[in-house]
C-alpha cells in the first residue's frame, strides 16, 4: 500500500499526463512536505526530482533548486543511477539557462557515474553525452565536442533513437568544416 506521500506523488504523474501542470506541483509540494516531516530520504529525493521536473516545464526558476537538493540525497545515499540521472538534468537547465560554465561539470559528474555502473542504459549514456556535447561545441570547443557526438550517435543508433542519430549526425559535419 501506498503511503501518502507516494499517493500524491501518483496523483501528481496523472495530473501531468492530463495536462494540468498546476495541479501535479501542487501535489508535488504537498509529497515533499510529508517526506520531510517523515525522514523519507530517497522518496525526498524522488519527490524533489519529480518537482524539478513540473517546475521546469513550467518554466519555474526553482526547478534547479529542487533537482540539486535530490542530487545531494542521491549522493549521500549512494544511489549512482538516480544521482546521474539527477545531476544529468541540473546539466541540461544550467545549459538551457545560458549557464554553460556551470553545466559542465554536472555533465562529466553524470558521466563519471554511468561510465562506472555496468546498469547504466544506453540511452541514459547518450543523451548525457548529447547534453555535454552541447555547450561544449557551443562554446566553440570543437575538439572536445566531437567524440562526445560520435559517441552520442553510436549509442543512440544501437538503441534505435532516430533523432538522435540525425541530430549528432548532423552535428559532426559541422566540427569538420571548423576544423
Amino acid at each position: 500500500m501506498l503511503e501518502q506521500s507516494g499517493k500524491l506523488r501518483v496523483r501528481a504523474h496523472q495530473a501531468r499526463r492530463e495536462n494540468r501542470p498546476n495541479d501535479a506541483r501542487q501535489d508535488l509540494i504537498e509529497a515533499v512536505a510529508l517526506c520531510r516531516q517523515e525522514g523519507k530520504g530517497i522518496d525526498l529525493a524522488r519527490a524533489l526530482a519529480d518537482l524539478g521536473q513540473m517546475e521546469r516545464d513550467l518554466h519555474c526558476n526553482a526547478a534547479p533548486k529542487n533537482y540539486e537538493e535530490a542530487v545531494a540525497i542521491y549522493r549521500a545515499a549512494g544511489d549512482v543511477l538516480d544521482w546521474a540521472h539527477t545531476v544529468r538534468h541540473v546539466g541540461d537547465i544550467l545549459s538551457n539557462m545560458g549557464r554553460k560554465e556551470l553545466a559542465g561539470p554536472c555533465f562529466r559528474t553524470a558521466l563519471g557515474l554511468y561510465r562506472g555502473d555496468a546498469r547504466t542504459a544506453p540511452l541514459d549514456l547518450a543523451n548525457t553525452l548529447r547534453g555535454y556535447a552541447l555547450p561544449t561545441d557551443d562554446n566553440g570547443e570543437s575538439v572536445r565536442a566531437k567524440p562526445l557526438w560520435q559517441e552520442a550517435r553510436d549509442l543512440y543508433a544501437a538503441v534505435g533513437a532516430d533523432e538522435g542519430v540525425k541530430e549528432s549526425s548532423h552535428r559532426l559535419p559541422l566540427w569538420s568544416i571548423n576544423e
